[in-house]
């Protein structure tokens, strides 16, 4: 089974993080670059992808989003994003 859930974190123009959950990265991006993504990132344009995790169970994806929003300080995301790289 393909891989279609991805956790991502944005870097805004601001410089300040946002992370999100889809089942289409590319246009996911496109559609925050175009204004039509969150409300958060809509006037913090233009948006870059820092950092994505990808996994076959929407579940756990959206369980993994809920984490590094919820429980990670803007530190120790910056570490996480330091450590990995964009998928």
């Amino acid at each position: 089974m393909k891989a279609n859930n991805y956790v991502y974190i944005l870097e805004c123009a601001d410089n300040t993080l946002y992370t999100g959950y889809t089942n289409n990265l590319e246009n996911r991006l496109k559609a925050h670059n175009e204004g039509k993504g969150a409300k958060y990132t809509k006037s913090r344009l233009p948006v870059k992808l820092v950092y994505s995790e990808s996994f076959d169970d929407k579940k756990e994806a959206m369980s993994r989003e809920w984490f590094i929003k919820h429980r990670l300080t803007r530190e120790e995301k910056l570490e996480l994003i330091k450590k990995g790289k964009p998928s």
